[in-house]
């Protein structure tokens, strides 16, 4: 096994400290009270704003300066959202919260570093299983120290992780007639944390996203292509953080599998 870097570590071991203090300890426990509604299908917690606050607080002091750019921060004050152009840090505290609020697995945390615009870091932790996916531009994508490289499912028919839960009826009937009789189609596990280690560690082929939120998806799709995978835009163009409102984003297990996915959704 690699030994981690200084900085990875230091992040892993943060996120360790948030899920075993804040996260472990109120799952399947939390009150109705420690739960609300930021819109429709979009719970918010006591977890989400304790870990996003005690992680804003570590990362300022880890690089003093470097802007803070938090889910929960944004959802109070959209105009943080301005230092996705520049230097900072992407937060998702407690990813896959609507999974967490019912008791159920898989989520998250996630953390990415990008500079104008672009991902140049990032790292993804599974409370659960003590995974601690890291990754740094033009270094390798890595599983708890150990340098791994994207495979695939080796199935006939590709598994595809796709959600209807975002798509108009025109993009359900287009999924069914597009993609259902060419893929093994599966639910997402609506948890970025756990869908992109999915992509690259053999149990899913290709998965689309209709949303991509930064703190979703900066730290994901870099440790996916550095992985050797493909998580790009559908017209080929590099997701960039910045682009934080503009839907749709294609992720796979390989450049084979997201061209000839795409080319399907295309035709």
């Amino acid at each position: 096994m690699t030994e981690l870097s200084a900085l990875d570590a230091e992040i892993r071991d943060l996120m360790r400290f948030a899920a075993r203090n804040s996260m472990l300890p109120r799952f399947r426990t939390l009150a109705k009270n420690e739960i609300e509604m930021k819109g429709e299908d979009d719970p918010v917690t006591i977890v989400d704003r304790e870990v996003e606050a005690f992680l804003t607080e570590a990362l300022s002091k880890l690089a003093p300066g470097v802007a803070v750019v938090g889910e929960e921060a944004v959802a109070e004050d959209e105009t943080v959202l301005k230092h996705l152009s520049d230097q900072c840090w992407i937060v998702d505290p407690l990813d896959g919260t609507a999974n967490f609020t019912r008791g159920e697995e898989p989520f998250g945390i996630i953390i990415a570093l990008a500079d104008a615009g672009k991902a140049v870091a990032g790292w993804i932790y599974d409370p659960i299983s003590d995974r601690f996916c890291h990754t740094k531009a033009g270094e390798g994508a890595f599983v708890n120290g150990e340098r791994i490289a994207s495979r695939t499912t080796g199935q006939e028919r590709p598994v595809a992780g796709i959600s209807r839960l975002f798509l108009t009826e025109e993009q359900r009937a287009m999924v069914d007639a597009k993609l259902a009789p060419y893929y093994s189609m599966v639910e997402i596990p609506r948890c970025a944390a756990e869908q992109y280690p999915r992509l690259a560690l053999g149990q899913n082929d290709v998965s689309s996203f209709k949303r991509t939120l930064a703190w979703d998806h900066a730290a994901g799709v870099l440790w996916l292509n550095e992985a050797g995978g493909k998580a790009a835009r559908l017209d080929g163009s590099e997701y960039r953080v910045d682009e934080h409102g503009k839907p749709g984003l294609v992720g796979a297990s390989n450049p084979e599998l997201w061209d000839e996915f795409v080319a399907r959704v295309l035709l």
